[in-house]
């Protein structure tokens, strides 16, 4: 097993079945190059995204690797005037993790998490473990089990 971070260590006390995927980590190749080093679709790599709305206030956004969130969609699904993602250095004080390697599990503080309903369509998903050069496979109904995201329809088109 790899060194536990923070969301590994959240997940092993969750007992929920995952998988630990190493892969040789590509400055900012995003989940394309995840996806090709692990063989897999990017369409089940989920990038795990921070948002903020209009009074500040922060939000996580779970969306495929392959697809992008439509702002005004997220502000609309949330009751909220607007939301934008947060500047990275931001994002870091809310999560506690450096961009590029940001995982909903494990966060420095309790955080809103919103999930594209249609993650939960996949037989199979990875998110990111933490660290760089490492994605965790599981269930989109553990993720759902553990996460308990609200389900938004945000993907741009």
């Amino acid at each position: 097993m790899s060194a536990a971070t923070p969301a590994l260590r959240v997940l092993i006390a969750s007992g929920l079945s995952f998988a630990q995927h190493p892969y040789a980590y590509v400055e900012r190749g995003g989940t394309a190059s995840s996806s090709a080093a692990l063989g897999v679709d990017e369409h089940t790599v989920i990038k795990t995204l921070v948002f903020e709305d209009e009074a500040k206030r922060p939000l996580i956004v779970l969306m495929h690797g392959d697809r992008s969130v439509a702002p005004k969609a997220l502000a609309a699904a949330l009751g909220r005037r607007a939301a934008a993602p947060c500047a990275p250095e931001v994002a870091q004080k809310h999560t506690g993790y450096l961009v590029g390697v940001t995982s909903p599990f494990g966060l420095r503080k309790p955080i809103p998490i919103c999930a594209e309903a249609t993650i939960f369509d996949l037989e199979q998903v990875y998110i990111n473990g933490g660290r760089r050069g490492l994605l965790v496979s599981m269930a989109p109904a553990a993720l759902e089990a553990l996460l308990k995201p609200l389900r938004v329809h945000v993907a741009a088109p």
